[in-house]
């Protein structure tokens, strides 16, 4: 796939990219729910399910040498875990195994987990540098993982700090107070913690794992509240977006980053965001300096599209030069 062996920057991964290595993977183990799926064009694995990971070393998510993509999730129906890989003459189907109590319904939503239920051809490129992005990348698909938590409590750990915090902060709490995942052996994947485990994690262990008491506090206001959230993965965007914001500590940039993931919504543009305005404006109108107000005008011709183009201007990894040092990063925990 184009842009495969480029190198994998800062930007192109928040756009979503993660390389797969090429191959298709063979079974994985036994006392696994089988399925396979023909989607009706290409999908690229590594673009569409890239946003689920959230930094190197995510102990929810791998990927094999085979070709394989894995994630460890908490389904409605519990722990599971889900194997997809590219089977086929042409490599043009999708085998997938799924271990664990939620494994029936991991399966079930394997389409939609991997684009079925977005339309990228509605797409119309406005821009000589979207238009090339869009070209190099036909595979690329919004995923939607019908699951609002579990892209909401890691998107608050990434308010206000830079992401190598969060995704430390991400990594211990998960090993920590999260359970081993279903399956085979050997892949090192750990299921979340339910809401009542989170809720219940001590103050210390907040603060060993780098996260200061408002984004602990808010992530614990929202367990509290974790049935009414799940229900916004199938609400239309304004209404999702209410209902997360009206948990104290959960402001647009959360519910976006959150919505963009659970219900695949092509329209679910980030704003308050530190360097999505700037590299936004650089690349289609050569102003670095640009604020959401500016950003949001150069995507008005996206209506409707506007979170597939800003994904494709990332992926693009046309940036400012950097003028001031990169953010500090603190680590509250060796206070």
């Amino acid at each position: 796939m184009a842009g495969r062996f480029d190198p994998l920057s800062r930007t192109a991964v928040r756009g979503g990219r993660t390389d797969v290595p090429p191959g298709r993977g063979g079974a994985a183990g036994a006392g696994a729910r089988e399925r396979r799926w023909t989607p009706d064009g290409p999908v690229d694995l590594g673009l569409t399910l890239g946003p689920l990971r959230r930094g190197p070393g995510d102990p929810t998510f791998r990927t094999t040498p085979d070709g394989s993509v894995w994630r460890a999730t908490r389904t409605p129906e519990g722990p599971a875990t889900l194997r997809v890989s590219r089977s086929g003459p042409a490599g043009t189907e999708i085998d997938a195994e799924a271990w664990g109590a939620g494994a029936a319904w991991l399966l079930d939503q394997l389409p939609a987990l991997l684009g079925a239920g977005d339309d990228p051809a509605v797409f119309v490129p406005r821009h000589r540098l979207v238009h090339a992005s869009h070209r190099s990348r036909p595979g690329l698909r919004l995923t939607r993982t019908g699951l609002v938590l579990e892209s909401l409590i890691p998107t608050v750990l990434e308010q206000k700090v830079t992401a190598d915090e969060a995704y430390r902060a991400w990594r211990r709490l998960v090993r920590q107070h999260g359970e081993p995942a279903p399956g085979p052996h050997g892949q090192n994947l750990y299921v979340m913690p339910d809401p009542r485990t989170w809720a219940l994690i001590p103050s210390w262990d907040w603060h060993k794992a780098g996260v200061d008491a408002k984004r602990s506090d808010t992530i614990v206001r929202a367990v509290r509240v974790a049935n009414r959230l799940e229900e916004a993965a199938a609400m239309d965007l304004p209404e999702a977006a209410r209902r997360l914001e009206a948990v104290p500590g959960i402001g647009p940039w959360t519910s976006a980053e959150t919505l963009q993931r659970s219900n695949g919504h092509p329209d679910a543009v980030t704003t308050g965001d530190l360097h999505l305005p700037g590299i936004i404006g650089y690349a289609l109108a050569g102003d670095r300096d640009a604020d959401d107000a500016a950003m949001l005008e150069l995507l008005a011709p996206y209506a409707g599209q506007r979170h597939r183009a800003a994904r494709l201007i990332l992926l693009a990894g046309r940036t400012p030069p950097r003028r001031t040092p990169r953010m500090y990063r603190s680590d509250i925990g060796s206070f």
